[in-house]
């Protein structure tokens, strides 16, 4: 219900169209959640069956036909409902990159030093990206700020797995 959440939570501002939310998912939300166009698209229908979001037609001049997203009442009483569900749920984390580490001592020990100064090479890179993140006002600052405390803590611990193998 994830997803639901943040569609809905995008949608109480003003009504948008599928590309406009694909669009500021993508570009604000990509750390939080992955969500493809034809999901979304899928998702912004069920909605409008379930009564949580209007779905209108918009022409611009010859330009194709937009579907434009807003929320209903009933909408906001999902939205307000998941919500709170979300919040007060402990959602486990799980590591992918965790299942090589398992095995690191199947391979030469030189080539685990290279293959784990890539991957740091690559957090670096994206702590780097998330620190330039701009600022954003009120709790969307807190998604920011967890990202850039997860990636420093991740590139922490990866210098100890570092120091470790030597």
């Amino acid at each position: 219900m994830d997803r639901e959440l943040l569609l809905l939570g995008l949608l109480r501002g003003e009504g948008m169209h599928g590309y406009q939310l694909h669009d500021f998912i993508n570009k604000n939300m990509s750390s939080c959640v992955e969500l493809k166009k034809p999901t979304a698209y899928y998702l912004l229908e069920k909605m409008a069956e379930a009564g949580w979001v209007d779905d209108t037609e918009d022409q611009e001049g010859n330009r194709p036909t937009k579907h434009v997203y807003k929320l209903t009442v009933d909408g906001e009483t999902a939205f307000q409902s998941l919500l709170r569900e979300n919040i007060s749920t402990y959602h486990p984390v799980r590591f992918a990159g965790d299942i090589g580490i398992a095995f690191l001592d199947t391979l030469p020990p030189d080539e685990v030093r290279d293959l784990l100064q890539l991957r740091r090479n690559k957090l670096v890179s994206a702590l780097a990206d998330a620190e330039h993140i701009p600022k954003h006002t009120g709790s969307s600052q807190l998604v920011i700020d967890h990202l850039v405390r997860h990636l420093k803590t991740e590139l922490d611990w990866l210098d100890e797995v570092m120091e470790r193998i030597e």
